[in-house]
């Protein structure tokens, strides 16, 4: 049992590391939905603006281009417990060289960019299928000839690097080697380990590839059934915080297909919706892009079940009430933050939040795709580029699938409200306090920066207080919208309604030692400050 428990840790922590390199990957839809935009439709060509509009979206194609060294580096800095800087510099040259080391052994075993081409493979007796297959394993990562493994690479380097910046960041040499010694081993260390590893990778990949491939053929073919599934297990492993790792392959790995746009192959369905986006030639977004789904129960469906809390609240109660749904409902709407709402009846009644809410979004995003709505972005904000590229957005059935979630969440929710007397927000007796998990948080949410202190202590000290004090705080990192924080002995953790009551959480999940306490789009600076408190009691 506790293998397992440390097992789901590892893996709640490596999640959250994949979160932190996607936050450059929320500009690129702005950058390149805008910017092309304006260079397509917009602005001719040779004037100064529309220069400008095309650096921007150069800007967005070059992050696609390189995302391997962004998640190498960004999963390495998360990883790393003590000289992140160190171990991201690590990701970054263990991605170079282990790509070089592949690329120096597949040379001597007489395979390069000429060799692997189609037309090579059929002149020594491939077939079709064969040689569109071992050419496909094959690219160009930054000028250097490798396989093409698009977020793999990345993943693997950055994890390898962690590792051994956690291993060897203290490492003492003998004084004639003392120049090697710390940070200066590990990359000594990640240069003799880039051989191995590009030796093992040479075989073991293209087994990977088939996989993949396999897993790719599987989720094409089981249509509507596929859909369903993973729709619903992206909200079933939402609060055990692994739900990225069932969304990220099939948004940024040819798991979710590939398509060529304008001469470039784009792999995963949110690339291949952003090469649409800066493509003048594409008439549309694809549909089956295992996301469109969010647009029904984040601006129609959570509303509704928010709207059905304030209708079971008490009378004398409801103002209170609506003075905590209004503000949820717009942070839903407008940037997609639900876990407030999700967690409020997570807590009361998991039964409702598995066996009903997790089903409904699932079919969520089977009616998206079944109505092929066809529109880049899943709340309002993340919207914007649309209005500048309209021609490509088809979605003419969200004018009745908005009301209609909006009004089957509503009505499921109040049915199970009533019918089993949850005590959500309202609900309670005139005198006991009422918290959706608060105005004040929301209220700071939007405000991002503002912290609240009690007697003379910042939120970030009190944090580390709650957490047991430093001493027993192991590591410290964040996704989009929880801390993640891993203590020696979860004895000294204070109780959860501390957390909500006292320091502005928004939720709490635990297992064992590791937690993740939410606190929505403030957490990234939130967790600066904690680990700048952490380096003081050092």
């Amino acid at each position: 049992m506790k293998n397992k428990l440390n097992l789901r840790g590892k893996l709640q922590t490596f999640s959250g590391a994949m979160m932190v390199p996607v936050i450059l990957l929320v500009i690129v839809g702005f950058y390149v939905g805008i910017g092309s935009a304006f260079t397509n439709y917009i602005i001719p060509k040779g004037n100064i603006i529309h220069t400008v509009f095309d650096m921007f979206s150069g800007v967005g194609f070059m992050i696609m281009g390189y995302l391997p060294l962004w998640f190498a580096v960004g999963v390495a800095f998360t990883l790393s417990k003590k000289e992140k800087g160190w171990g991201a510099l690590g990701g970054l040259f263990l991605l170079f060289a282990f790509n070089k080391g592949i690329s120096v052994y597949a040379g001597s075993m007489g395979w390069d960019e000429t060799s692997t081409a189609v037309d090579s493979l059929l002149a020594i007796g491939y077939s079709q299928m064969d040689a569109l297959n071992f050419n496909s394993l094959w690219s160009n990562v930054a000028g250097i000839f490798t396989f093409d493994m698009g977020i793999f690479s990345g993943l693997i380097c950055g994890l390898v690097a962690a590792w051994a910046n956690n291993k060897w960041n203290e490492k003492e040499l003998p004084m004639m080697f003392s120049f090697f010694s710390g940070t200066k081993f590990v990359i000594l260390m990640l240069s003799l380990i880039s051989v191995p590893m590009a030796i093992v990778t040479y075989y073991v990949w293209p087994v990977i590839a088939d996989g993949l491939h396999f897993l790719t053929s599987f989720i094409t073919s089981s249509g509507l059934v596929g859909t369903f599934v993973f729709g619903t297990l992206d909200k079933l492993l939402l609060p055990f915080g692994i739900h990225h790792l069932i969304a990220f392959p099939l948004e940024y790995t040819r798991v979710g297909g590939t398509m060529m746009i304008d001469g470039t192959l784009f792999e995963g369905v949110r690339n291949i919706m952003v090469g649409q986006s800066g493509s003048a030639e594409a008439a549309g977004y694809i549909t089956r892009n295992f996301t469109t789904g969010r647009v029904l129960f984040q601006i129609a469906g959570l509303p509704g079940a928010a709207c059905a809390i304030y209708a079971t609240a008490r009378k004398e109660n409801r103002k209170k009430v609506l003075s905590i749904v209004l503000p949820a409902v717009v942070t839903i709407m407008m940037v997609g933050i639900s876990e407030p709402i999700e967690y409020t009846f997570l807590f009361i009644a998991p039964a409702l939040y598995f066996g009903v809410y997790a089903p409904l979004c699932g079919l969520s995003y089977v009616i998206a795709e079944l109505t092929a709505v066809s529109i880049n972005g899943n709340a309002l904000l993340f919207m914007i580029p649309n209005l500048f590229q309209p021609q490509k957005v088809h979605a003419m059935s969200l004018i009745y699938l908005l009301p209609l979630t909006f009004a089957v969440y509503f009505f499921v929710f109040r049915f199970f409200i009533m019918k089993f007397n949850l005590k959500t927000p309202g609900r309670e007796a005139a005198n006991q306090e009422i918290k959706f998990m608060s105005k004040k948080e929301y209220n700071e949410i939007k405000n991002a920066e503002k912290e609240a202190s009690t007697e003379g202590e910042s939120l970030p000290e009190r944090i580390v207080e709650a957490f047991g004090g430093a001493d027993n705080i192991v590591e410290v990192s964040c996704c989009a919208t929880r801390l993640r924080v891993t203590v020696k002995d979860k004895t000294g953790v204070v109780d959860d309604n501390i957390w909500k009551n006292d320091l502005e959480a928004l939720g709490v999940v635990k297992n064992n030692t590791n937690y993740q306490i939410i606190y929505g789009t403030r957490v990234t600076t939130l967790t600066t400050k904690v680990r700048d408190v952490l380096d003081k009691n050092e």
